[in-house]
């Protein structure tokens, strides 16, 4: 597996950062990334996610008093209201309410703590070894932290949920007559941004994680303490769209490789493929080949899946992976008096055959 060593980008104002790629969690470039830092609101990424995956977007939530007096940014729920859960996700990530975040941990683990229980349960199922969550909203405590590494596998993980990812893209919605902005102004500032959650607090100072998409790379970028994050985000994607692409190395759905069929069967003709499609992110300068190493010819009497072969593919002459190629569909053998005469001379001399039988390899790019 090719793995990108992490590379310091130009100078920029945050504490921490990290871009990755979304479909491999590969690093392009960060620092400081497994610090553990304050994260503000940006804690309600993980908030969002226990929710939608364990709640019904629409389940009538209503409002306590515990809720209605959370300090901080404000949907300005009242106690006694009802909302629905997918209302209050909105005006979780929107316009960041931790009043919001609070109706919203209470409904689903029954108070604040028990549901900051499953947002540890998820961080560690997720593989976020240096968090720590004691509230929903992010609000400042000590117990409270991630890192700039953790938050990009939280939001990657986050951002493969259908509904939180339209949720989180959503510029503006109307709630009960209400009409609530996104806080993320990367949304309109730069092209392919989808997302997904700004922050701040003074012990924290300003947190942003986003999601940009452009020519089939996803990349998440997340900057912890950065006074000037939207110029940084910006920078950094200008960065990795323009030294980085995605290249689609099998397309189990379109590739495949005909191999003619001998002794005996009802096909002439068998095509192999990879079992699934495999695509990698390599620099734009990086030169991918890919060959497959497979028999000149095959004989009757295999079933779809067996395995045929090998597809290897190398990055600037280096090998970088293999996938094992199958048949597409099965050929019988023809029973022997259906068989004929050179066909059954064949089959006689398959040992020999076989023992001298030359390899090839297929080329392409």
């Amino acid at each position: 597996m090719l793995i990108f060593s992490p590379v310091r980008a130009k100078a920029l104002s945050a504490e921490s950062y990290t871009v990755v790629d979304a479909d491999t969690g590969e690093t392009l470039y960060s620092e400081a990334e497994d610090r553990r830092m304050a994260i503000a609101s940006i804690t309600k990424i993980m908030t969002a996610l226990v929710a939608l995956e364990r709640g019904n977007t629409d389940d009538e939530v209503k409002i306590t008093d515990e809720s209605q007096d959370i300090e901080g940014t404000s949907m300005y729920l009242k106690a006694g209201d009802r909302i629905r859960l997918e209302e209050l996700i909105y005006g979780m990530m929107l316009v960041s309410g931790n009043d919001a975040a609070s109706a919203v941990a209470i409904h689903i683990g029954g108070d604040e703590a028990r549901f900051t229980e499953l947002m540890n349960e998820k961080a560690e199922e997720l593989g976020a070894v240096n968090t720590s969550f004691a509230n929903p909203h992010g609000l400042s405590d000590e117990k409270h932290y991630s890192t700039a590494r953790d938050m990009a596998i939280i939001a990657t993980a986050a951002m493969k949920n259908e509904d939180f990812a339209r949720i989180v893209s959503t510029k503006s919605v109307t709630i009960g007559g209400v009409t609530y902005k996104n806080h993320n102004k990367l949304l309109w500032m730069y092209d392919g941004v989808i997302g997904v959650k700004t922050g701040y607090t003074k012990a924290a100072g300003r947190t942003l994680v986003s999601c940009c998409e452009r020519d089939g790379l996803r990349l998440i970028c997340v900057t912890l303490d950065d006074p000037d994050d939207w110029d940084d985000h910006i920078a950094l994607y200008d960065r990795a769209f323009s030294e980085y692409k995605r290249v689609k190395i099998i397309d189990c759905e379109a590739d495949g490789i005909d191999i003619p069929v001998i002794s005996g069967g009802d096909r002439s003709f068998v095509t192999v493929k990879a079992g699934e499609s495999v695509s990698k992110l390599v620099s734009k300068d990086d030169k991918v080949t890919v060959y497959a190493e497979l028999p000149r010819f095959v004989y009757a009497g295999f079933k779809e899946g067996d395995r045929a072969g090998t597809l290897y593919w190398s990055i600037n002459g280096k090998k970088a992976g293999e996938a094992e190629l199958v048949f597409s569909e099965g050929v019988r053998r023809e029973k022997p008096g259906e068989q004929g005469i050179l066909d059954a001379i064949l089959d006689r001399i398959k040992g020999l055959v076989e023992n001298h039988l030359n390899k090839y390899g297929y080329y392409g790019s």
